[in-house]
C-alpha cells in the first residue's frame, strides 16, 4: 500500500485526513501577534483581527514536519498532492524535502496548479481510487491529469483589504468601493499567479462573465464538478450557486468555507468559483 500526503489547501483538517487514511500538513498563518496553523484557528477571532486592520500572511508547512511525514511512511511509496506552486512555497518545499530523503525515489510530489475546491476534489478522488485498488502509478497519473483540467475565478469584496495588501492602488480601491465594482480574478495558465479577467458593476454581472467563460470552455455536469468557496460570506455564496444552477441545472456544486491561509488571497467576504474534471 502507498501513502497519500497533502496540505490544508485541500480544506481537510489533519484529523479529517487521519480518518481518510491520509496525512494532512497544515499551512502556517500569522496575523498581528497571533501565529497559528491553517484550519486550526478560531475563525471569529481571525476575522476580528482583519476587521482591526491586520493583514494575514501564510506560509508553507515547516519543512521539518514534511520530512517527519516522509520518514513516518518510509518503506512505502508516497504521493504528496500539493497546492499550486507560485501561490505558495508549499510545492517547492515538499519537493525539496523529498529530494533530501534516502528514499527519494519512492516519493512523488505533484503540483496540482490549484487550491481549495479542485485540490480537495483531487485528493478525495485519489483516496477513492486507492481504496478501489488503483495502483500508485494510476493514482499519480490521474492526479497529473486533473491538475491540468480545472480553473478558478475569484471575486474579491473588500477593496480596503486589497489596498492594504498592495493588490490594488489606493485610487483604484477608492473608486472600486465608491462604485461598488466587482473585479473578477483568475489564475494564470501556469497556476502561479492571479490576474484580472474583468470588472463588473454587480455580482450578477460578474457571474454572467464567469458563466460565459465556463461555457466557452465546454464545462458541463457530466465531466466536471464545481465548487463555490467563500470567506465568511455564505449568503453571497448561496446566491452565486443559485445563478450557476440556472446556467448549469445538473451541475454538482459544493459550497466550502475558505480557511485562514486562503483568505490571504482575496480577503474577507470574497467568493471563489472553481471547477475540476471528474
Amino acid at each position: 500500500m502507498y501513502q497519500i500526503i497533502t496540505d490544508t489547501s485541500a480544506l481537510f483538517t489533519p484529523e479529517e485526513g487521519k480518518a481518510m487514511g491520509i496525512e494532512v500538513l497544515p499551512l502556517c498563518v500569522t496575523i498581528g501577534d497571533w501565529e497559528g496553523r491553517d484550519l486550526l484557528m478560531d475563525m471569529p477571532k481571525f476575522y476580528g483581527y482583519i476587521k482591526d486592520g491586520y493583514l494575514p500572511q501564510s506560509s508553507q508547512p515547516p519543512v521539518g514536519e514534511v520530512i517527519d511525514a516522509y520518514e513516518k511512511y518510509a518503506g512505502k511509496k508516497i504521493v504528496n498532492i500539493a497546492m499550486a506552486d507560485g501561490l505558495s512555497g508549499t510545492y517547492m518545499s515538499a519537493a525539496g524535502a523529498a529530494a533530501s530523503m534516502d528514499n527519494s525515489d519512492d516519493i512523488v510530489v505533484i503540483n496540482t496548479k490549484t487550491l481549495c475546491g479542485p485540490h480537495r476534489y483531487i485528493v478525495e478522488k485519489a483516496v477513492k481510487l486507492q481504496q478501489s485498488g488503483a495502483s500508485f502509478e494510476e493514482v499519480c497519473d490521474w492526479v497529473r491529469y486533473a491538475s491540468e483540467n480545472h480553473e478558478s475565478f475569484l471575486i474579491p469584496q473588500d477593496f480596503g483589504y486589497l489596498k492594504r495588501g498592495g493588490r490594488l492602488t489606493p485610487m483604484a480601491a477608492t473608486l472600486g468601493t465608491i462604485l461598488k465594482l466587482k473585479p473578477i480574478m483568475t489564475q494564470t495558465p501556469d497556476g502561479r499567479q492571479l490576474e484580472k479577467l474583468g470588472v463588473k458593476r454587480t455580482m450578477k454581472a460578474a457571474l454572467a462573465e464567469v458563466v460565459e467563460r465556463l461555457k466557452e470552455k465546454g464545462v458541463d455536469s457530466d465531466r466536471y464538478i464545481m465548487h463555490v468557496s467563500h470567506a465568511d460570506a455564505l449568503g453571497d455564496a448561496e446566491y452565486v450557486v443559485s445563478l450557476l444552477q440556472e446556467a448549469f441545472p445538473k451541475m454538482e456544486i459544493q459550497i466550502l468555507d475558505l480557511s485562514p491561509a486562503f483568505v490571504t488571497q482575496g480577503g474577507p467576504k470574497c467568493v471563489a468559483i472553481q471547477y475540476c474534471v471528474r
